[in-house]
This record gives structure tokens, sequence and C-alpha cells, in this order.
């Protein structure tokens, strides 16, 4: 272990990042995995050349104004800080999204305009090692004053996007300025002080202060992001009280210690946040308290809390469990609302986040299949086929002018995507986790390779014995269920191969160079395929794609009697631009007993699998509050379902996920 004494410029050069320790899997690099063809090299691709491009137009004029900030602080321009207090964090993903991208395409402009960032945060930050603009350019903001500034939350980001900095380009004037601003944040949150204690409101910082151990292997940074866990639950709270309108207690998750918490509440990234960085923690540690606490949060969040989507925060305005005043967040157990849902896409990619985490820790293939859920539907429905416009809020159901537009116009709650939201947390959240899926799509077991994602791409890297293994995929997933694994170079030695198969899959079959595997293939679980392999092994993988109706858990009195429909990993909805002219979406239920027909439209919404169904239109639905029951009069219409991800992009329109069911 390299010693605090040890210089920094030491550290740097001696120790790349390492494995976790307390980890079944570990990651492979970034570049690694490169995606071929097919749906995630489609959304690779668009990211690379319109996402990003466009997020730079966005941030770095007048519109989203963030660079403005930088160069103001910097002395570079004069003007008013402008944007919300987490605008610098949302700039640090944007780079955090351009370094990926880099890290896959090597182009050199790209390395050329973070330089330049990097020069104008570098000349922003003050010489002790502050940097947060919102506060610099505010002259009735202290440092450190009030929660509600962000700090953690863009602290977190910056160290994060340095890291993958220096990781990916070995360049480390990024890095500098993060240590230099996370050894200033040691010398205040380090000592024992109530006033420190009780500070933070998105605490990213945690995940960003691990990442930035296992950079550099400076232990301090690991210690001070268990002491930020250690201190939430340590104080007591006064129900109910708020800071300068920002609730407090369970919102920020301080009402419970985490070793203690048996379910999450608050703001749902607020708290996802934290237990990923927590995990983060637990991987270095080892602590079994922590991973009890954060097994049971985990189960508490996908198995009562969580939509069909992989979406989570169920409210805009709500009450925890202990009744504090919480927003955009957890609310009680299977109180799942559809048209009000709130589902930031922020929170759901961090739901995929703290899985990945938990992935890495226990090896178990349930943490994958949230991941894919996630990705396939509640991340991807949070921007445009065009990748040009964005959803904040993602709710099941969308009937026109039933939420209240007017009181978060253009800022969190919107009836289409927006291509600029004054709330801008979301999109480079988005942009920079397309730009590194194929990181997820595989890790390294003791001794072999685990197969997580599916998608063509080309894989070289090495296991953890040194040796190389090369793999290239080739699939059509998630339109169609077979997957070949051909296996390009390896070691002589017998090794495994895992392969995930997911829980929603009935009679998946593995074949090895054409030969049946016989050992019992069982959903949701990985299997263990070991064997001395050969370069020009093959691996078959047959997932089959029922599509079938999904039904809630009893107690989610919203979806009673209705139900969703799914291919694969892929949740469908009906969308108004499917429907005759003026149909009400309440309107729509579906018939129980026609066939559900999947077919694949090349020229349809940039190429998806719709679903062809039959819905019965209800034409005497009631106006009035309630009304004596009669025998419905029906027309029925046959149409497609389009995949939950792709609606609202042929113009404003009204949608549903679920749907009452005529059997």
């Amino acid at each position: 272990m390299i010693t605090e004494s040890t210089s920094i410029e030491d550290q740097v050069s001696s120790n790349k990042e390492a494995f976790a320790v307390h980890t079944k899997f570990k990651g492979i690099k970034l570049g690694d995995c490169q995606w071929t063809t097919g749906f995630w090299a489609d959304k690779f691709k668009l990211c690379e050349d319109i996402m990003v491009p466009y997020m730079g137009d966005v941030l770095c004029g007048d519109i989203g104004h963030a660079l403005n900030n930088f160069k103001i602080a910097a002395g570079e321009k004069t003007g008013e800080h402008k944007g919300m207090y987490w605008h610098d964090g949302d700039f640090y993903k944007y780079m955090e999204a351009q370094i990926y991208v880099y890290g896959h395409n090597k182009d050199e402009k790209i390395l050329e305009k973070l330089d330049e960032y990097i020069g104008i945060i570098g000349k922003a930050q003050e010489e002790d090692g502050y940097l947060q603009t919102q506060i610099q350019l505010r002259e009735d903001a202290d440092r450190y004053e009030n929660r509600k500034y962000h700090e953690m939350y863009n602290t977190g980001h910056l160290l994060l996007s340095a890291c993958a900095h220096y990781t990916i380009t070995g360049k480390r004037n990024f890095l500098d300025i993060a240590i230099k601003h996370a050894d200033l944040l040691h010398t205040i949150f380090m000592p024992e002080t109530k006033h420190y204690g009780r500070f933070g409101f998105n605490q990213t910082q945690i995940m960003g202060l691990v990442k930035l151990y296992r950079t550099v292997g400076d232990k301090k940074y690991l210690e001070l992001a268990e002491r930020f866990i250690n201190n939430r639950g340590k104080y007591e709270v006064e129900h109910h009280t708020t800071t300068e309108g920002y609730p407090i207690g369970d919102m920020v998750q301080e009402r419970t210690a985490l070793r203690d918490a048996t379910e999450p509440v608050g703001h749902a990234v607020l708290a996802l946040y934290y237990y990923a960085g927590a995990t983060d923690v637990y991987a270095e540690t080892g602590e079994q308290a922590l991973l009890d606490a954060l097994d049971r949060l985990w189960e508490s969040v996908t198995q009562k809390k969580m939509y069909v989507t992989g979406a989570v925060g169920q409210t805009h305005y709500g009450a925890s469990k202990n009744r504090d005043m919480i927003e955009e967040g957890f609310i009680d157990d299977y109180m799942m609302p559809n048209m009000t849902a709130y589902n930031e896409t922020c929170a759901n990619l961090c739901n995929a986040m703290f899985s990945y985490r938990m992935l890495g820790v226990k090896g178990e293939s349930k943490y994958a299949d949230i991941i894919e859920l996630v990705m396939y539907n509640s991340a991807l429905s949070g921007i445009s086929l065009s990748g040009k416009e964005y959803f904040y809020a993602n709710p099941l159901r969308m009937v026109n002018n039933t939420r209240d537009y007017d009181a978060h116009k253009d800022v969190t709650e919107t009836p289409e995507r927006k291509p600029y939201l004054e709330c801008f947390c979301c999109p480079p959240n988005l942009v920079r986790t397309i730009a590194r899926v194929s990181e997820w799509a595989y890790n390294l077991s003791e001794n072999g390779l685990v197969v997580n994602l599916f998608g063509s791409s080309v894989l070289d890297t090495k296991l953890l014995d040194g040796s190389t293994i090369k793999v290239t995929q080739e699939t059509n997933y998630p339109w169609e269920g077979s997957i070949n694994l051909t296996i390009d170079e390896c070691k002589s030695d017998a090794f495994e191969i895992l392969v995930r198969i997911p829980e929603w899959v009935n009679n998946a079959s593995i074949s090895i160079n054409g030969e049946k595997v016989t050992a019992e293939i069982i959903s949701g679980t990985y299997a263990i395929l070991n064997r001395e392999w050969n370069a020009g092994d093959v691996i078959t993988v047959n997932l089959p794609l029922e599509t079938h109706f999904v039904e809630g858990h009893p107690r989610i009195e919203e979806v009673r009697n209705q139900v969703a429909v799914k291919r694969g990993p892929v949740v469908y909805c009906v969308e108004s631009p499917d429907l005759p002219k003026d149909t009400n979406i309440l309107d729509v239920y579906i018939n129980g007993k026609e066939a559900l027909e999947a077919e694949f439209k090349p020229d349809f919404l940039g190429g998806v699998t719709t679903i062809n169904s039959e819905l019965m239109l209800r034409s005497d639905n009631p106006n009035s509050m309630y009304k004596t029951v009669k025998a419905p009069q029906w027309n029925s219409y046959k149409t497609n379902l389009v995949p939950y991800f792709a609606w609202s992009n042929r113009g404003q329109a009204e949608m549903t996920v679920f749907m009452p069911v005529v059997w």
C-alpha cells in the first residue's frame, strides 16, 4: 500500500487504478470493448457524432452558460453566474462524456478541446483548491455555508471526471486540480465537527473520493469517503426542518445511519448516489455491516419501489416513511402512480450505477438484469432518437395537460422532450453513460471472463492472470435473441466463461461449436462454461424473445387489472400517433385473447421491433366522477405498440405503458 507520506508524483506514476479488493467481478478498461454493429453501436455513434457535440454547443455557449461561469471565475470574462447551483457538475459530466468518447476513438481534437477547458478551470480554482463557481461568483454566498449550494455534488463530478481523464489519457493536468481540491476537502471535513458532519446534499463526493484513492493510492481519500458515510445518522435531526426551503432529514438520508437503514428514503438521486458511493467504500474495506445494509436497500429499491421500466423516484412531492417532506424521490412501498411518476433520468441511471457496483461485489446476475432493464427503457427514454432533446421526468402515462407544466416549465416536467432544460443534470449524465456502457458489457472473474450485456462488439483485454483474451460478439439483440461469441485468442489453460441468462427468459440454451451444453441453464443466473478453449471456438447463446403481458404486485393499486407488454428486456407502450385521431389514451384497453406479434421495422423510429396487437377502444367512459356500470361499448382497433424508450419522437403525444385488459 502506498502511504500518505509518498509524494503525489510518485503515487500517480507508480499506481494505475487498482482493482477493488472486496469484489468477485473486476472491471475491464474503457476501450477494451468496442461496439461494432447493431443497437449499442448505433447509440454510441450517435453519442460520438451528435449527442456530445450538441451538448458542447449548449454548455459552452450563452444558453447553457456553464463554461462562461468558469471563464468569469478565471477572470477571462465578465458577468454573473447563470444556471443551477450544480451547473459546474453538469459541465464535468459533459467533459467525462468527451473523455469516454476519446477512450474509444482516440481523436486528438477532443484532447485539445479538453485541455482548453482544463486550462480555464485551473485558472478559476482558488489558491487553496476551492472551486465552486456558484459560490465564487456570488457575493451573498460563503463556502460550505448551506447544503443547497450543491458543493459536494460538483466536487464528486470533478473528481470522477478528472480521474477518468488521467486514467484514459495519462495526462495529469486535470488530476492536479482534483487533488488540490480534494486535499482542501480533507482539511475541512475530516475533523469531527457537527456543522460539517451534517453537511452535504447530493453526495457524489463519496464516489469521487474512492475513485481518487484508486487512481493515486492515497488512503486519506478513502478514509474521508468513509467519514461522509459515518456522519449520516450521527446527529439528531429536527422533524420537518428545512434549509432555506430545502427539506432535510430523510430527504438527504440523514435521519438513519446507513448501516441501520432498511429502505431508501428521500430524493432518489441523492439516495442512489450515496448507496453507490457506499458500495465503492465496501469494495475497499470489506465491512460486512455496510454490505448487509446495501443488500437490504437494493432489494427494497428493486422489489418494492421500482417501475417495470427500471425507473425509480415515484413522486415529485411527497413524504418519507418518517413523514418528512421529500422531493423527487421514494415514498411508500408499492405506491406507484403512472401519470405523475417522476422517475428522473438521473435516478434511473443511478439505479444502474448502484446495481453495477453491487454486481462487482456480489457477482450475481440479478444486478446485471437491472442494468439491462434500465438501459433499454428508463435511461434511453430520457433522450430523443435525434440525440438533441431530453426528458427529465419519465412518467409511464402521459395525458396532455394533466401535469402542472407551468410550475416547472423547461425545468423538469415537460410534455415532450426539450433541446435544453434549465435543470440540466440529466442530459450529460445520460450521455456519459451511453459513452461508457461498453465497459459494463464484460467483467473479469477470478479465473475467466463474465458476459453481462449483449451487443455486437470486439473485446480485447487481459484476464486477471495477465493472459490475453479476445472475443467477437455477434448479435441483433435486443430484437433477436441469438448471440454468437467467438474466441479469437486465449490462453491454453482451462478457464471459465460466465454468460448471463436473464431472469425474463424461458428455455434458454447454449451450444459450443454446435454441440449443445447438457448442463441445466437456469434463468436469472450465470451459466458457467469451464474448459480449455481454443481460438475459433464459438459459443452460441439462444435467448427466446417471447412477447408477454406483465402485471404488477397486487399492492400496486394503480395497475390492478392492468398489464404492460414486454419482449425480452424491452418494455412497450401505446401512444396516440398509433391510434385513431382524438382517441383518449384512457379509453384504450388491450385484448388479452389476441396474439401479440413482433415485427422488426428497419425504417421506423430508427429501426425497432414493434408489437402488433388488438386494442379495444371504449366509447362510453364516464365524464362524471362516478357512473353506474353497464356493459362497455367497444371498438376494435389493430395497431402496433412501440418500445417505451422510443415514444414522443413523432410530436407531442399521449402514451401509456399499463393498459386495462379485456379477456
